[in-house]
């Protein structure tokens, strides 16, 4: 699965990602999508993804695959962060 069918959580608004899910399966003709976040927003992609699911794609999609991890970088002041990683893949049933 490339990077097309990859949707990365931030602080956009949440319908636009619930909305991104839904055309990435509709109107790509996408077997497969991943949404990924990290930190604060990992609670929004779990929700995006129950939305998607739910109530858009209701049936037609599952979870193929969770996978939690964390990452590390220096931030601005220069000290070392790790921060948690969220990827969920879904696919078409």
């Amino acid at each position: 699965m490339t990077d097309e069918h990859s949707i990365f959580i931030g602080g956009k608004p949440f319908m636009n990602y619930v909305t991104a899910v839904v055309m990435q399966f509709t109107m790509k003709g996408a077997t497969g999508v991943v949404v990924k976040s990290r930190g604060k927003f990992i609670s929004r992609a779990v929700d995006v993804v129950e939305v998607a699911r739910n109530r858009f794609l209701k049936d037609q999609i599952d979870v193929r695959n969770i996978k939690i991890g964390s990452e590390e970088f220096v931030n601005k002041e220069g000290r070392n962060v790790r921060v948690s990683t969220l990827e969920i893949a879904l696919g078409k049933k």
